[in-house]
């Protein structure tokens, strides 16, 4: 993290450098366009685009901390884990593992998946072909149990 923190104020030094020369270019010539202005312009643009690159870099990292830190707190109240999720919890809810957790989200994510398929397939089949989404998720309520129970998971035929 800090080696990206450095690259982007690397980067807005050399992008803040590179505008000034700019500016000095241009006085230095009255205004006028030439050779000196050309390149400053040029090396400008290669230090804007270099910035950029450097922003998004900061960006992508920062949305990737973001997105573990979420699913790091998702795991800790739905475990218990957290001190705050006792004081928060609805009472009769009990926790789940983390291992229970994960199983419930490749199952969710596996519909997902069967459901974009099956949307698919309901364009291909046209407008009285049938089945596409609406099949594919009575499909996948059928492989996965009746009434939204998931037969893999035992503790979901109790509720």
């Amino acid at each position: 993290m800090e080696a990206t923190v450095d690259e982007l104020s690397e980067a807005y030094q050399e992008f803040v450098a590179a505008a000034a020369a700019v500016v000095e270019a241009r006085g230095q010539s009255g205004g006028e366009k030439n050779a000196a202005t050309d390149a400053a312009l040029e090396a400008f643009k290669q230090r804007w685009e270099l910035f950029r690159v450097a922003c998004d870099h900061a960006e992508e990292l920062v949305e990737s901390i973001r997105q573990r830190i979420g699913s790091e707190c998702l795991v800790d109240e739905a475990t218990g884990a957290s001190s705050s999720s006792a004081a928060l919890a609805a009472p009769g809810i009990k926790p789940i593992s983390a291992v229970r957790l994960e199983q419930m989200s490749k199952a969710v994510r596996w519909l997902v998946i069967e459901l974009q398929h099956g949307a698919g397939s309901a364009s291909a089949a046209g407008p009285g072909g049938g089945g596409g989404a609406a099949a594919a998720a009575s499909g996948a309520a059928g492989q996965h149990g009746h009434g939204g129970v998931d037969t893999r998971f035992p503790e979901d035929g109790a509720q």
